[in-house]
């Protein structure tokens, strides 16, 4: 109940939701007597798109999340890793997302967050063999489950079967979170994730106990992009994606602040 509370209420203040729901509104009330309101409306509306579409803005809002924790360097062998990361025995890949079109093969299948994110975790998981790779995710009823999807693609990537366990019932992040903290207890481990909802994941693990090691993903923006005096004179969906990713995950912070999560 609480999942679906949660999702209503944030629906409303991300960026594409209001723009469309202020903008159908304010037309409305535009054929009503009170048209000036529903031209304030409609200028909100569009106002909110251009802000939130402008790659700068974007930027300003997704670096602090993405900046956060740096990222595990490249390396070709375990003994090339920070000491703490070569000794986790356990890394763990939260979901990401994926369809359900079976023609696709399960790498196909994936989000590209997702995607990004078992990546990530197979390249650490080559790296430190003796490894156990947990995934995570629901989808549904009468659905494959995410976790099974990330399985079968970790398996056609060269990860051994035995090596991987399945969290099949998490919803969200908390729920992963407090999943791990039954299983890990204080036992250190990478969580590989974007690196947009870092911050978030490492905050409600540790609420719950947890021992983990940043492992970013999926990076929205390089070194060198950020904040760039030209990206403010230019307008995209990818930047429109961005400010949303960076607005849900400030909505999840107060969520979960308001459920003492973190």
């Amino acid at each position: 109940m609480l999942f679906w509370l949660k999702k209503a209420l944030t629906l409303p203040f991300l960026p594409l939701s209001f723009a469309l729901f202020t903008g159908a509104l304010g037309s409305a009330l535009l054929w009503t007597k009170r048209q000036k309101l529903g031209r304030a409306l409609v200028t909100v509306s569009v106002l909110s798109l251009a802000i939130f579409s402008n790659k700068g803005i974007a930027s300003l809002l997704i670096s602090p999340l993405e900046t956060r924790y740096a990222p595990i360097p490249e390396a070709r062998t375990a003994t090339n890793l920070p000491a703490t990361i070569a000794a986790c025995q356990t890394i763990v890949i939260l979901g990401g997302g994926h369809s359900d079109t079976n023609e696709l093969s399960r790498v196909n299948q994936l989000s590209t967050s997702a995607l990004s994110r078992l990546a990530e975790g197979v390249r650490l998981a080559h790296l430190i063999p003796s490894a156990k790779l947990i995934v995570s995710g629901y989808n549904g009823p009468k659905r494959l489950p995410h976790a099974q999807i990330l399985a079968e693609a970790a398996m056609s990537l060269g990860i051994a079967p035995e090596r991987i366990i399945r969290f099949d019932e998490t919803r969200d992040t908390d729920d992963e979170a407090q999943e791990l903290a039954r299983c890990l207890g204080p036992e250190p481990f990478l969580l590989v994730t974007s690196a947009w909802h870092m911050p978030r994941s490492m905050a409600l693990c540790e609420k719950a106990g947890l021992q983990p090691i940043p492992a970013p993903a999926d990076f929205k923006q390089r070194p060198g992009e950020q904040n760039a005096a030209n990206s403010f004179l230019t307008w995209d969906l990818g930047a429109l994606e961005n400010s949303t990713k960076a607005i849900h995950e400030r909505l999840g912070f107060f969520w979960a602040y308001l459920r003492s999560r973190t």
